[in-house]
């Protein structure tokens, strides 16, 4: 999978006056965590660039003094005045440790419901799944072809070898909803069969009303000859 290489400097002044001072000259300060030993560094802002700034999950290999250390984004801190980067944190990658990272979502194929007028609705962008760096992947596919009308696929649908997912099996990832046509169009249809149902009733009653008052008719004579 595609890696970004960020050459960095080993950190010799901490505090946070050899902090202001880094950020002064454009630079930022960074930690890697989760190796043999944790390093400390910086390197130019603009060489975080394209790790941070993507919604691409992507590897760093980080040059420092001599040394390279392949790891994943863990955590940003930005200033909360201009948005600038200030800090970054770094994960190590070690062959035989699972990490935990956040793996972008990509839907592919074509929704029955999408065909059947509904409008397809993501509702979730990434899964947080641990792994083995050797199984760390761009991206998780999932098939949306046989996704309904007023259908729902959910985390625990998603099914991926040496993936555990961490995330709440039962939230919804991507669903159809109606579309305001075919809710007008049910909207407009639902009263018209409501209103056949009683024309109905009525039409089939009416003999039967006409067959009871001839009887009525026939007893007023009856009645004024005894009086």
């Amino acid at each position: 999978m595609k890696s970004i290489t960020i050459e960095g400097q080993l950190r010799t002044g901490f505090g946070k006056t050899a902090t202001r001072q880094l950020r002064s000259q454009e630079l930022v300060p960074g930690v890697i965590y989760g190796g043999a030993q944790e390093i400390n560094f910086y390197a130019p802002a603009a060489a975080f660039k394209n790790l941070v700034y993507t919604p691409s999950f992507q590897l760093a290999e980080v040059k420092v003094d001599g040394k390279t250390y392949r790891a994943i984004l863990k955590d940003l801190q930005f200033d909360k005045v201009d948005d600038k980067l200030i800090h970054v944190d770094l994960l190590e990658l070690v062959e035989d440790k699972k990490v935990v990272a956040e793996i972008p979502l990509k839907f592919t194929g074509t929704s029955k419901g999408v065909k059947d007028g509904g409008k397809l609705i993501t509702k979730m962008k990434s899964l947080k799944v641990k792994t083995y760096p050797k199984y760390l992947k761009p991206q998780i596919e999932v098939s949306i072809d046989n996704l309904e009308l007023n259908g729902n696929i959910r985390v625990e649908d998603v099914k991926i070898d040496n993936y555990e997912i961490l995330n709440s099996p039962r939230i919804p990832v991507a669903s159809v909803v109606l579309t305001r046509q075919l809710k007008q169009e049910e909207a407009t249809t639902a009263p018209a069969a409501g209103a056949a149902a009683p024309a109905a009733a009525a039409k089939a009653g009416a003999p039967a009303a006409a067959g009871a008052a001839a009887p009525a008719a026939k007893a007023a004579p009856a009645a004024k000859g005894k009086k």
